[in-house]
């Protein structure tokens, strides 16, 4: 099953009003529940992490109810038409660092390289490390820490370098 195949049915479920879904093929076994009663991890033991980060032009305007930027761009910003935007791979919650005590992976004016984390977001209680892979320097935080976002919703504006 590709990852497009697993957002639709992420997508579905959440549409869906269903609090568990069972899928079973020759190849695949899935088993998902939207509201688990499964025990958290203890403290110490490994999560899953996932890295498929995405990128390109920006949107011409956030979407309707989106939340206002954390940071405000550079006074003068490069043209809209040369920035990259790095998009939400999944639905989620978006974090901008991994626990509230350490500072946010990236802030406006930091340089970015292929491979860097840019932010996590946290999908079924599973923490999905987002890395960028693009160069540049970030412009402008799309949107709020812990706040909900979409699949290929902006997250963040790149001036390439």
């Amino acid at each position: 099953m590709e990852t497009r195949e697993i957002q639709k049915l992420i997508d579905f479920i959440a549409q869906s009003g269903l609090d568990e879904v069972n899928i079973e093929t020759t190849d695949l076994k899935i088993k998902v529940k939207r509201y688990g009663t499964a025990p958290a991890a203890p403290l110490g033991a490994p999560q899953a992490i996932v890295s498929t980060p995405s990128y390109s032009a920006p949107a011409p305007a956030a979407p309707l109810g989106q939340s206002a930027p954390t940071e405000a761009a550079p006074a003068s910003p490069a043209s809209a038409s040369n920035l990259l935007t790095i998009k939400s791979p999944m639905i989620g919650t978006f974090y901008r660092a991994s626990n509230p005590e350490t500072p946010a992976f990236v802030s406006v004016g930091d340089e970015v390289k292929p491979g860097k984390v840019v932010c996590v977001i946290e999908a079924m209680k599973l923490f999905n490390e987002i890395e960028s892979e693009i160069s540049g320097k970030i412009v402008k935080v799309l949107v709020e820490n812990a706040t909900p976002v979409e699949f290929d919703q902006p997250l963040f504006l790149v001036e390439p370098v």
